[in-house]
């Protein structure tokens, strides 16, 4: 169940730790181990997912999207079924309550009824925090606005051990840092781990003078560089984060041309670059890769898209056992 300071906590372990918590809203909840208990029962999912196939026969997830999405949508859906549960679906605003005029806590509130787990994606920063204190079912931010998207980042995390460790780790962050969610997730599960952020882009979508000040404070020696070129820092990097430049953010169509062209990435970017070096993306990408890398053992992001449903399969295990358990002991 929820503790008092929103972290998960972890219990004993048997076939794997439990996480306790209702409520997923970020990935400055998690800890280390909380985040390896994730990580090691993706693992055993994506090694035999027919050993979870009927694990939860009678649970039923809320899919509530107030944002267009297609991987996060269809993972969610896809590894509840595979869990042997079912989905319901808010569908579309313009065809839900949602167009009369109904507040988001009514809409979770309502949708709890129908579901014993909801996730939630949301155009507003905060929304998922302010919606997980109507509902007593676990609640999952898919993303709110420019704020996080915790299990994006725990997908990411995965691909990461699975093609170069989370230890003693170099990682580029590029692209649009200021507004975008996935980054600011990623940044901050990262400082469990030793690592060295490197973050490239432009001036004017430098990552968030909050974000840096919180990384730096960490103080567990997660080292974090701030840069406008990737040239001076590719050779060193295990790992390349690419991020959209978002056309949408600019008044000024020759200048976000201007921009977005100095962060886009081909074969000729990366001769520098390590043979081991692994190209991520969470998708979707427009021209910042070309694609010609997809060929190519750097590529990993559409690896890092299918991982979504043996790690969104294990969130889903350990929180509805979590609060089947909860529900229990009460």
């Amino acid at each position: 169940m929820a503790s008092s300071n929103g972290e998960i906590q972890g219990l004993g372990k048997s076939q794997h730790e439990r996480m306790r918590h209702d409520h997923l809203i970020t990935s400055k909840q998690l800890s280390r181990a909380d985040i390896e208990t994730v990580l090691d029962r993706a693992a055993e999912i994506d090694a035999d997912p027919s050993a979870v196939a009927d694990r939860h026969a009678n649970s039923v997830l809320g899919l509530l999207f107030f944002e267009p999405s297609t991987r996060t949508k269809m993972s969610f859906e896809t590894a509840m079924k595979r869990l042997g549960g079912s989905v319901v679906d808010m569908g579309s605003i313009e065809s839900s309550s949602v167009k009369k005029g109904e507040t988001l806590a009514d809409t979770v509130r309502v949708t709890e009824g129908y579901a014993d787990a909801l996730v939630l994606r949301h155009p507003k920063q905060g929304s998922a925090t302010m919606a997980s204190e109507f509902v007593d079912v676990p609640l999952l931010n898919a993303g709110d606005g420019a704020g996080h998207h915790p299990t994006q980042t725990l997908l990411d995390l995965y691909t990461i051990r699975e093609n170069a460790g989370l230890d003693d780790l170099t990682i580029g962050i590029m692209g649009d840092l200021k507004y975008g969610r996935t980054v600011h997730s990623l940044a901050y599960a990262l400082t469990n781990f030793d690592t060295r952020q490197h973050f490239i882009s432009p001036e004017s979508l430098q990552l968030p003078r909050e974000v840096v000040y919180d990384l730096h404070q960490e103080g567990n020696g997660t080292q974090v560089r701030e840069h406008d070129s990737l040239e001076e820092v590719l050779p060193s990097l295990d790992v390349l984060y690419v991020t959209r430049i978002q056309r949408e953010r600019f008044p000024d169509e020759n200048e976000y041309q201007k921009i977005a062209g100095e962060y886009q990435i081909d074969l000729e970017t990366l001769e520098d670059a390590r043979d081991e070096l692994t190209v991520m993306h969470p998708l979707p990408r427009v021209d910042e890769i070309a694609p010609e890398i997809d060929d190519t053992d750097h590529a990993a992001y559409f690896e890092q898209a299918h991982n979504g449903i043996p790690v969104r399969m294990a969130l889903l295990d350990l929180l509805l056992e979590n609060h089947t358990q909860g529900e229990t002991d009460e």
